[in-house]
């Protein structure tokens, strides 16, 4: 077919989504299957039809002398698969062969059989019993496992230490492995492999045998059946009796399978040598930590003798450095004291460059200054200008001279003036402010204002009074001058405060005024015809001082300082202090102990009057 052909036949086929890519997990009769063949090397699809095909193959054994010598009294104690003829077959005897040898048996030994042949046959104590017997002992699931568990044939036996040396590990654990897998209730236990078995083989292999998990039960041992009981208790009783020696027999067990595997598991030569392989690793893991401790440790002493070594080096570079510094010093006051002595000696041969004696101390003392003022270049500088031009240059250097000294003088005590000044300024910020009566009372104001409780009082208190006072610089209130202020005033005798001066005086000057205003508003008689006290039945008139007292008394309204003065009094005595609100009438001038507790009961009545309204909104 050609090329033309085939793209005439061929067909194009459009997928609406795109391939998705999914994990898809394995199951199914093949897969299983293969798991069997690769877990544990058997193909149980084989094994099952091997099974069918041995059934056609069997052949039952009939050994007529063994069934003649069995009592049937006695039939517990015979071989059940030896009486139908499985001597071999045994626990590998499926229900169909138990029932083909038990037919045949029925046809061959039955006891209508025999007579018919002549044979003299006993009705109470016939072998045929002990047929019958093995058929319902084995045909019966739960009493055939009864039975297999305690199987006479089978070798309850685990190997010597001395078998194992003989025969060697594989070859001698094999077949008592092989054996015991009989009795696992799960299927395909693993067996013992060979030397070439990998780790997790083996592991899992003990895994399994030391959580081995047996069907075996001992039942068919029991010394007296529960049926036999006359009544409920003794049968109850035989129960409990049998249940105590199954448990007891199943433990034995257990502990015998426990032996067997931990006798395996000390002669494995697979187990020794995995646990020399984790020695090994971990030898070397140790090895290698110690050798990167070592390493590192070389590392650091490394590092640490270089660090020394820069630091000598740095050391001697420094100490060469301060010797040279020092030599050029040195060097340079050599040069300094040379070029002085030679300025020195240029001026003494010039006579000073003075015309009289005066200007010769004068000079004199210039030439000192210069020496101390001028450098060594400066100072050849200046001998080469007086070679030059003599006087002039003399005593215009002199001038300059004087001119510097003089500016750092200036300087000099213009720095020392500026210091004195920030000291000064310093010292009085640091002073304490005069708690003057108006930041008394401005403090006494602030704490009523910002009670107990309130966040950062007495910072707020603070900023109050810096706010609200009178301050002459820049001097202002912290936290804890306040503080230390109410503590003080509250620990004090409130009645000496300055305080209560300035409230006499302030009390006085309202007294007057309120005098004042009476008096100008009696009647000239002086006497009210309203105002007349009865005494002895009398009327008795009121004088003006009476009628001044009385109205002034009941009229005159509490002042800013006076309800100061109140709520100071009423926090100095608390309630626990005798004769209270006499002491608190004593701190306040021209008030008696009845205006405070009027007072008081209005402030009470005030306060109650603000929460129930700002409880109705």
């Amino acid at each position: 077919m050609t090329d033309g052909a085939q793209n005439c036949y061929s067909r194009v086929v459009a997928i609406q989504w795109p391939f998705l890519k999914r994990k898809v997990e394995c199951a199914g009769v093949a897969f299983l299957r293969y798991y069997n063949i690769k877990c544990h090397g058997e193909d149980t699809q084989l094994l099952t039809s091997t099974s069918k095909d041995n059934t056609e193959e069997v052949i039952f054994e009939d050994d007529v002398e063994y069934l003649r010598s069995l009592d049937p009294k006695e039939w517990k104690k015979q071989d059940h698969y030896a009486v139908l003829g499985m001597k071999d077959l045994r626990y590998k005897a499926t229900e169909d062969d138990i029932k083909r040898a038990y037919r045949q048996k029925v046809l061959k030994h039955h006891p209508d059989k025999r007579k018919a042949q002549g044979e003299e046959v006993r009705s109470d104590d016939d072998y045929f019993t002990c047929i019958t017997k093995a058929y319902e002992t084995l045909g019966t699931p739960n009493k055939r496992k009864s039975y297999d568990s305690i199987d006479p044939t089978f070798d309850d036996s685990i190997p010597t230490t001395a078998e194992v040396k003989k025969e060697g590990f594989f070859k001698a654990f094999a077949k008592y492995f092989e054996t015991n897998a009989r009795w696992s209730e799960k299927r395909n236990a693993p067996l013992l492999g060979d030397d070439n078995s990998s780790r997790e083989y083996v592991e899992r292999f003990y895994a399994f045998w030391y959580e081995f998990d047996s069907w075996r039960e001992f039942s068919y041992l029991d010394e007296e059946e529960k049926e036999r009981g006359a009544d409920r208790e003794e049968r109850r009783w035989i129960e409990k009796q049998n249940k105590a020696a199954r448990a007891k027999l199943k433990k034995e067990e257990m502990a015998r399978i426990r032996s067997l595997v931990d006798l395996a598991y000390a002669n494995d030569p697979r187990i020794q040598r995995f646990k020399q392989e984790d020695k090994d690793k971990k030898l070397a893991a140790k090895r290698a930590r110690q050798d990167a401790v070592q390493a590192k440790k070389a590392e650091e002493e490394r590092l640490m003798k270089e660090a020394l070594l820069a630091k000598q080096k740095a050391e001697e570079a420094e100490k060469a450095r301060l010797d040279a510094a020092r030599a050029e010093r040195e060097q340079l006051k050599k040069n300094l004291r040379k070029e002085r002595k030679s300025l020195r000696d240029m001026c003494k041969a010039n006579n000073y460059y003075a015309r009289n004696d005066d200007e010769t101390v004068a000079h004199l003392a210039a030439v000192e200054k210069i020496c101390e003022l001028m450098k060594a270049a400066e100072l050849q500088d200046f001998m080469k200008e007086l070679e030059a031009n003599g006087r002039d240059a003399f005593l215009r250097t002199v001038k300059e001279t004087e001119e510097k000294l003089e500016a750092e003088r200036r300087a000099l005590f213009e720095t020392k003036k500026s210091e004195d000044q920030k000291a000064k300024k310093t010292a009085v910020l640091k002073a304490s402010i005069e708690w003057i009566p108006e930041l008394t009372q401005l403090l006494i104001k602030a704490v009523n204002l910002f009670p107990a409780g309130t966040n950062q009082r007495w910072e707020v208190v603070a900023n109050f009074l810096n706010q609200h006072g009178t301050f002459a610089d820049e001097r202002r209130f912290n936290a804890k001058e306040v503080l230390n202020k109410a503590k003080d005033l509250q620990s004090s005798d409130f009645s000496k405060s300055s305080l209560k001066k300035a409230a006499n005086e302030e009390a006085f000057d309202q007294f007057e005024k309120d005098k004042k205003k009476v008096v100008n508003s009696i009647d000239d008689s002086g006497i009210s015809k309203y105002d007349a006290k009865l005494v002895n039945g009398v009327a008795k008139p009121k004088v003006n001082g009476d009628v001044v007292k009385e109205t002034a008394r009941e009229e005159r309204p509490w002042t800013k300082t006076e309800q100061e003065l109140l709520e100071q009094a009423i926090k100095t005595f608390p309630v626990s202090t005798p004769e209270r609100w006499d002491k608190i009438a004593e701190c306040i001038p021209n008030r008696t102990k009845k205006d405070c507790m009027k007072r008081y009961k209005e402030l009470v009545e005030l306060v109650k009057a603000k929460k129930q309204a700002a409880s109705m909104a």
